[in-house]
């Protein structure tokens, strides 16, 4: 698997998918570095993740996306270890997530070292658990 940071010519593609995102908010993202995206060993891609700064100066993942055939195969514990690594080399020494709590995510990432920080409670919905990971 390949990671790149994301480029204009990828917009397309994220703005297609990402559901979650403002679309205003794509070229800023792609341009400060936000976006990565996720290529198999035939260069195609097959996922991508978004980060920005929790409270604006603690990295934050937002979104990781692999596409169904290319799960459970280890590319997203590659794709986090690789952003990881990236904040690292920034000079960030805590990172941050969160999934829904009924949502199998959560697992994966204390799998990765991720430790439950908090929670967030939006009427009507499941509980966001927060996460911190020391680099």
């Amino acid at each position: 698997m390949k990671i790149v940071f994301a480029s204009d010519s990828d917009y397309e593609y994220i703005k297609e998918r990402d559901h979650h995102i403002l679309e205003n908010l794509i070229i800023p993202k792609i341009r400060q570095n936000e976006i990565f995206i996720l290529k198999n060993d035939d260069h195609d891609i097959i996922g991508w993740m978004r980060h920005s700064y929790f409270w604006d100066n603690t990295p934050f993942m937002n979104m990781i996306w692999i596409d169904g055939p290319f799960r459970n195969n280890g590319a997203g514990k590659k794709a986090v270890l690789f952003w990881e690594e990236e904040m690292k080399k920034k000079g960030f020494k805590l990172v941050m997530t969160s999934t829904l709590a009924n949502e199998e995510a959560q697992h994966f990432y204390r799998k990765l070292g991720y430790k439950d920080s908090g929670c967030l409670l939006l009427e009507n919905e499941p509980i966001e658990i927060l996460f911190t990971k020391t680099l």
